[in-house]
This record gives C-alpha cells, structure tokens and sequence, in this order.
C-alpha cells in the first residue's frame, strides 16, 4: 500500500501541492483525478522521490522510497513517455534499465511480450508511435515485476485497441494484488477502470472516494405530482436539497442516504397526503459529470459562457 502524509510542494511561492493525505490500497486501481495544473503530476514525482516535498512523506508498504534497496520490486512508474533515447532499439532501452536494476536479461523478452512490443524491440524508439512509447513505458515499469505502479496518462496517444488492452492490463495487474495508482483526462475510461478516487484541486485535496460513492454523489430523484410543494415541504425538512417548480421536482440524494430511501419517503408522503405522482425516476450522474461538479471551483481556465438552469419558484 502507499500511504501519501501531508505530502506538500512549492516552487518558490508557489504552492504546486499542499498537505495532500491519501492511500493507495493494494489489489485496487486508485484513479487521480485533478484539472490541469492541479498538482498531479507533482505529486506522482514527490511520491517517487523524484522531486523533494517541502514537508509530509510517502510510504511503501510502511517505508520511504529512499530507503528502499530494491526499487524495482517495490514500484515501477510511467511518468513520461519522451524518456527514451531516440537511436536506442525498444529491447536496448529495457536492457540497460534490467542491468542498471540487476535484473535477469530474460525479463525483458518477458516484459515486451506482456505490452505487445515483441515484432518491434528492435526497431529505434525514434520511429516508435506515442502509442508505442507508452507501451514500452510500462514494459520498463513492469520490469522488476513491482508491487506498486505509479501511472501519469498511461492511455495518452494510444488507439482504441490500446486503451482497451492498457485497461486490461492494469486491471490484471490490481487483480494480482498490485496497488495501482493512474492518472487520465479520458473520464470514461477511468470509470470502467478504477474501484476508488482520489480527486484534487490547485493542489489542494478535495476527497477521496470509492468509485460507487462519488458517482452516487450526483444522482437525484425527479417527481411530477398533483401537489410538489407538500413533498417538497417533506424533503426540505429532512435536509434534502430540493430544485424545481410546480410541473416537476429535482430532490438531490444526499451522500449518506440511500436513494431507494428517499424514494420510499416520497412514495409515504404521497401516499399519506394522497398525492397522485405522474412521474418518478432515479437520476444518475456519470464521472465526468461528478468531477466537474466536484472541481468547479478549482478550475483554473473556465468559459466566460456558462449555463445557468432557471427555475420557477414551488
């Protein structure tokens, strides 16, 4: 597991991250979800060891990367995919990187032939794809068959047989017990992918979530009935924000709640008060929708333009 303490960065005086608290669990995929500029890929170096946090640490299974011996064991990474040397061939780069480690030259035939690079290791990385760099990028990652894999935009460049085949992969590699830790701007993609979320904002945290939990965040129930304002009226009461007007109401499930129980004291309430419903239906928000709506105010460029839904009063 990785353990992230209060990890923070400036640049100057320019906070990069701050105080940011958070784990990565074993045998789970844990997506890094953030707007440009947010800190992520800051954090990705400060947990590496590659850039020196101001203050707070991260832990591997209990220890600091620097202290480990046996990095490649313990975490592979993919934080860049323009790392290699151009006129090197795909299995030269795996090789140096196998003898730098003190690995057995046999795991880089192995590693190849896990990212389908096995036709291409000979060629120069200078006529390699981005798509092709990525892969090879997690065959150095995977070389020292590592407990730990720290990912930044493993999909980037890659077609859609290669963000199907990185999917499998990463999830192959969860389901062996790895604690994975991934970040992506294709939301979709990170949605059939990871089991939780760790999401933050001008490097600042703002949660940490199971996947399930964060898109329940945004569902709401929607009703017609003869008579909104009574179940307004009982919605409000309990705390649940309610929108709309006399055609039609937007109760928001509230994080603790259980969406069949709000539906069940609006099914009550209408049947107590004898209330004709023409309408009830569960709404459901997907990932993009919840972490734009999680990150509003961390947004560094937005629109001039922005929608604004009018609503009539009950």
């Amino acid at each position: 597991m990785i353990t992230v303490e209060r990890l923070s960065k400036a640049y100057g005086s320019k906070k990069a991250i701050n105080e940011l608290t958070f784990t990565v669990p074993d045998a789970t995929v844990t997506g890094f979800l953030g707007p440009n500029g947010s800190g992520k890929s800051t954090s990705m170096r400060c947990i590496l060891g590659l850039d020196k946090p101001n203050s707070g640490r991260a832990l591997f299974d209990g220890t600091p990367f620097a202290d480990i011996a046996d990095k490649s064991a313990v975490a592979g990474s993919l934080l860049d995919a323009a790392w290699f040397t151009p006129e090197r061939s795909g299995r030269g780069h795996l090789r140096a990187l196998a003898a730098g480690a003190g690995l057995p030259g046999d795991r880089v035939d192995e590693c190849l032939e896990l990212v389908g690079l096995t036709e291409a290791a000979g060629k120069r990385v200078k006529g390699y794809s981005l798509g092709m760099k990525q892969r090879l990028g997690i065959a150095a990652a995977l070389l020292g068959n590592p407990r730990h894999l720290i990912l930044d935009e493993p999909v980037n460049g890659l077609d859609p047989e290669g963000v199907s085949w990185m999917r499998t992969t990463i999830r192959r590699l969860a389901d062996d017990g790895c604690a994975v830790l991934v970040s992506s701007h294709l939301l979709s993609e990170m949605q059939q992918t990871a089991d939780r979320l760790v999401v933050i904002g001008k490097g600042e945290m703002i949660g940490e979530y199971g996947m399930d939990e964060f898109l329940s965040g945004g569902a709401s129930i929607v009703v017609a009935s003869e008579n909104n304002a009574a179940i307004a009226q009982k919605l409000n009461s309990m705390g649940v924000e309610v929108t709309g007007n006399a055609e039609l109401l937007r109760a928001g499930v509230p994080a603790e709640t259980d969406e069949s129980e709000l539906r069940r004291v609006i099914a009550h309430t209408c049947l107590r008060e004898n209330i004709a419903v023409t309408h009830l239906s569960t709404e459901t928000q997907n990932l993009e929708q919840r972490f734009l709506a999680a990150t509003a105010a961390s947004q560094e460029y937005r629109s001039a333009h922005t929608t604004r839904v009018h609503e009539g009063a009950l």
